[in-house]
């Protein structure tokens, strides 16, 4: 088999192509390809004497920093395969993570560390920490830790052969609907994947953007191997975190020209003077990891009319991407078309396909999807089907092959024999001019079913009343669909991977 699609390969194909450049901006200094290239390849024959082997899993846990992208190509040169956390799980997920994997290092930030010490006690683990450098002496009972700046002071190292079918990244899911599940993903399809994104979006004169998305999730993963195909050099501004009034100030100072987000960060920036704001070369933001309220998107248009939002969709099992809508052909509301080598087809609960713009479970085929779940072959057997993907996700395909995402099957609130989705609530609380966000679940009820009942965050200032708001959904949404018990709450809670967190809404009614 050939070794052309790896992602070792293509990393060092991207050094020799792209030469020295200002690639990454991060915390007021800018990185060079070079120093980054010759980092990478040091960091390469560090974690080779580490002991880490072709086909090892190695964790990687860090806010986003340029060591992680170091992190990334290392690992990949050396055969390793790359199993990002987020840094925000909490201490029993990254346990069973850890446990699960049995990964032959763990790579963290260094405030991080007491945590991963923790969760790896009593596990035969390598702990390996950025940020200031640590001592061989051993910490914590015995432990020692190695710094990544040892790493560094290895000879520079080549990428081992590797397979384009061999694993490249397992990624854990958020844990949304229960216990994270690893994801298998190959270099061969996060090849593809990124190299179709690229291809998608790439404009000559677009080479200047911002990444405010956590490097250690799926949707910042593909972005960072996405600009390795890039034929001229990309020069990305990197946010250690996401806060809006950072974001604008960087937008704004290093001119970037486009960026990613997820929807709760468009909510976020709409609380911040955008009107006043200057960005006269930011062109576009793409938009997943979530599905984005119609409102959010209008409003943030309506505000920065010289922004176009770009919405996608895509799965940690889909390597991250399935469709995405074209820079010159955008449906608003749509998620896109499928990329190329992904055909998508909506599913009855029979699994029988719908007729075109019916409403079913959206199923994914492609060469790209994963190989399966690690080590739950129950698991992998119940969402792949004869090599198709059931994803979980509702949705729609209109007569141009656009896919237009409804909600998650298992958020649907059944009431009374009708179905609702949550989503469509959401979004009509969401116009409400007091309203900032909105999460709303189903809770069991004896006579229904299922009751509707929604979470509240109102914007500075706001002073709508439960009974207002009930009454304004009502009289948009009807009898059946509008929520019978609101709640208001500081913030609408989000998963780890900056999802509404509608598990621990429910869990308030258990």
């Amino acid at each position: 088999m050939s070794s052309e699609r790896t992602l070792g390969r293509l990393a060092e194909d991207s050094w020799n192509r792209l030469g020295d450049h200002d690639a990454l901006y991060y915390e007021g200094v800018w990185h060079r390809g070079h120093d980054l290239a010759g980092r990478a390849r040091r960091v390469t024959g560090g974690l080779k004497a580490l002991g880490v082997l072709p086909g090892d899993r190695v964790v990687v846990m860090m806010v986003s920093c340029p060591e992680v992208q170091i992190a990334y190509q290392a690992l990949w040169a050396a055969g390793a395969v790359v199993t990002p956390v987020v840094f925000l799980v909490g201490a029993e997920e990254l346990r069973h993570i850890v446990t699960d994997s049995e990964p032959r290092a763990l790579i963290a930030s260094a405030e991080l560390l007491p945590a991963v010490l923790a969760a790896t006690e009593g596990l035969d683990v390598a702990v390996v920490v950025t940020g200031d450098p640590v001592t061989g002496d051993p910490v914590d009972g015995g432990r020692r830790v190695t710094s990544f700046a040892e790493l560094e002071e290895a000879a520079e190292a080549g990428a081992a052969v590797r397979d384009e079918d061999d694993l490249a990244a397992l990624m854990y899911t958020g844990g949304t609907t229960g216990r994270a599940k690893g994801v298998m993903l190959s270099h061969a399809g996060l090849w593809h994947v990124s190299k179709a994104a690229h291809d998608l979006t790439y404009r000559p004169e677009v080479n200047r953007a911002i990444v405010p998305v956590p490097l250690s999730h799926s949707y910042g993963l593909i972005i960072a191997i996405t600009k390795m195909h890039s034929p001229e050099p990309v020069h990305t501004v990197l946010m250690r975190w996401f806060t809006p009034k950072a974001f604008l100030q960087l937008a704004t100072e290093q001119r970037v020209q486009y960026g990613a987000v997820v929807p709760t960060m468009l909510s976020e920036l709409l609380a911040e003077p955008l009107e006043s704001t200057p960005m006269p070369d930011l062109l576009y933001l793409t938009c997943g990891a979530a599905p984005l309220g119609r409102e959010v998107l209008a409003e943030f248009e309506r505000r920065v009319p010289s922004v176009r939002v770009i919405e996608g969709y895509g799965l940690t099992e889909t390597s991250a991407v399935t469709t995405f809508n074209p820079l010159d052909a955008r449906k608003t509301g749509s998620a896109g078309l499928p990329l190329p080598g992904y055909t998508i087809t909506i599913r009855d609960d029979d699994g029988e396909p719908v007729e075109q713009g019916d409403i079913g479970e959206i199923c994914v085929r492609g060469d790209s999807i994963m190989r399966g779940y690690w080590r739950s072959p129950d698991e992998s057997g119940h969402a792949l089907v004869d090599g198709e993907l059931r994803t979980g996700d509702i949705g729609c395909m209109d007569d141009d092959g656009y896919l237009f995402v409804v909600d998650r099957k298992k958020d649907l609130i059944i009431r009374g024999g009708f179905n609702i989705f949550p989503r469509d609530v959401e979004d009509e609380l969401n116009r409400h001019p007091d309203v900032a966000l909105s999460g709303v679940v189903g809770r069991p009820d004896a006579r229904l079913g299922e009751e509707v009942v929604a979470f509240v965050q109102l914007r500075p200032g706001g002073s709508v009343t439960a009974d207002g708001l009930m009454d304004w959904a009502r009289e948009r949404l009807g009898r059946v669909r509008y929520p019978r018990e609101v709640h208001f709450v500081e913030e609408i809670p989000v998963t780890s991977v900056l999802k509404l967190d509608r598990k621990l809404l429910r869990s308030r009614f258990i």
